[in-house]
């Protein structure tokens, strides 16, 4: 008898980076892949090793640090790509290549250029390679959702002898209905038996991922590729957090399925990645949404009053979500601030409780209120904070009169020492970008500007998120900025995107030296 445990192959540093505008530095993959593996998840797809050597570098330091999960680096069915993948994870304590072909007729004619029994072929050869490196190997069928289900028992039955472990099934362009998804798994599990685990992949094109996993899980699929907050290319990925909660609040219909996912740990790994992506969850979202559980209308309010569960099907603290609590000000002693970051699911070091309390007291020297949602971004923007190569120190603006030119001068530390410098521009943004670009020699072009406050108040803390091109052969940086003055946040994320830039390229010149 198959386990009811359903395996959580989380995707969300791999696909869901691949969501516009979701790329990461490195320093941002581990505080996600650390923060997933404190969610509980099985399989932690780290990235495409052979993207980039960035993606590999990212790959192989999460591998090291990882130590309950096992990391997963995907591959296509290449030599090159495969080698790429185990050599990344080869510091992990539990490591998988996950390699792919397509296999649905539109894309063997056009895209791969080859026969069914060409591409058997070169599926077998690509997990029998692949096991080389590990044991748990794991072979997608790309297209699979608009594949011959004779086809894929062919291959399957091919790759299964070869030795893959886990057989994934992507609806990859969303185009399957959740039954016919389901009839899918149903046959070809009938077909494997207990030989693999089967996987599904849903993506959400048409709206349908979370339903069509769900459908695959009651027919014999044991493994769910998901991400946080359904991010993912095109309309994303089936929601982690969807499958799970369904799961649990649905007894009466899954009871024998489980997940190993600690569910107080969705929503502040939520909040993560949408802090370190900018890509913030629909206000109506399922689960993680702010309005998730919100009640505006009055009979709501009231049956939520007399009865939660009038109009609640779950409670927000299952999630990890409290409200919104004032819980600290600048009288708070370390302690205090410790002891409410541990209430909030931080684990950190000394040192970086030490760096994130000191900007705490200075926060509540300028904000009167300090809501758990504003310590949570300020600690967020502490940990993932890259190498300050260039650190802002002090910022001045000119006021903008009628007739005058907004000016901005800033004094930045650079290799110890300080460097101030003025500039004028179109606006007060304009003047600050152009500053810093002086006093640091670059040159970046702003793709994207994001502001909004993180808690309610006059006094709110603003959280800015900025994306800059750097390079024009390099795809835009993003960085985030914290303070209750907007301008001051504008100009603490230009700088951190710049950091950013500095701090991958220099990280890649010594990756691609280790290389060579």
């Amino acid at each position: 008898m198959q386990d009811n445990n359903i395996i959580i192959f989380d995707t969300t540093l791999r696909d869901g980076e691949q969501s516009p505008g979701a790329s990461m530095n490195t320093e941002e993959k581990i505080q996600i892949a650390l923060q997933l593996e404190k969610l509980g998840v099985d399989v932690i797809e780290a990235g495409f090793a052979a993207a980039s050597p960035g993606d590999a570098d990212a790959i192989a330091r999460i591998s090291e640090q990882v130590k309950n999960s096992t990391v997963c680096s995907l591959s296509r069915a290449l030599d090159g790509d495969i080698k790429a993948a185990g050599l990344a994870i080869a510091k992990a304590n539990k490591r998988r290549i996950h390699t792919f072909i397509a296999t649905s007729p539109i894309h063997m004619e056009y895209k791969l250029k080859m026969t069914p029994q060409k591409v058997i072929e070169k599926a077998v050869h690509a997990v029998t390679y692949a096991k080389t490196f590990c044991d748990d190997v794991e072979f997608s069928c790309e297209d699979a959702g608009r594949s011959d289900i004779s086809f894929l028992k062919e291959i399957l039955d091919a790759v299964v002898n070869a030795g893959a472990t886990t057989l994934n099934i992507p609806d990859t362009v969303g185009y399957r209905m959740p039954s016919e998804m389901g009839a899918t798994i149903k046959e070809l599990h009938d077909f494997i038996g207990e030989r693999a685990i089967l996987s599904v992949h849903n993506h959400n094109d048409l709206g349908l991922a979370t339903a069509s996993s769900i459908a695959c899980i009651q027919n014999g699929a044991r493994q769910v590729e998901c991400t946080i907050n359904g991010l993912g290319e095109r309309a994303g990925n089936a929601a982690l957090e969807e499958i799970v909660m369904i799961l649990k609040t649905r007894r009466d219909i899954f009871g024998a399925y489980d997940t190993n996912i600690n569910i107080k740990e969705i929503y502040p790994t939520s909040r993560l990645v949408s802090s370190i992506t900018g890509i913030e969850a629909q206000p109506n979202k399922a689960i993680v949404g702010k309005n998730a559980f919100a009640h505006e209308s009055g009979i709501h309010q009231d049956g939520v009053l007399k009865n939660a569960q009038t109009y609640e099907i779950m409670s927000a603290s299952d999630i990890g979500l409290d409200k919104n609590s004032i819980v600290l000000g600048k009288h708070s002693g370390r302690h205090a601030f410790k002891d409410k970051l541990e209430a909030l699911g931080f684990n950190l070091k000394d040192d970086e409780i030490n760096r994130a309390f000191d900007r705490f007291k200075i926060l509540a020297d300028s904000k009167k209120e300090i809501f758990d949602d504003d310590i949570r971004a300020l600690v967020s923007a502490e940990i993932i904070k890259v190498e300050e190569v260039y650190k802002l120190i002090t910022l001045q603006l000119s006021d903008c009169n009628p007739g005058g030119l907004p000016s901005a001068a800033v004094t930045i530390r650079h290799n110890g020492e300080d460097i101030t410098e003025a500039a004028i521009g179109n606006g007060t943004m304009d003047a600050i970008f152009k500053v810093i670009d002086r006093v640091c020699g670059a040159k970046g072009k702003l793709k994207e500007y994001k502001v909004d406050s993180v808690t309610q108040g006059k006094d709110a803390l603003a959280k800015v998120i900025v994306k800059v091109v750097f390079d024009e052969s390099k795809p835009a940086i993003m960085g985030h900025g914290l303070s209750v003055d907007t301008m001051l946040a504008t100009a603490r994320a230009y700088i951190g995107a710049l950091n950013s830039y500095v701090s991958m390229r220099d990280g890649l010149r010594d990756v691609n030296k280790k290389l060579i």
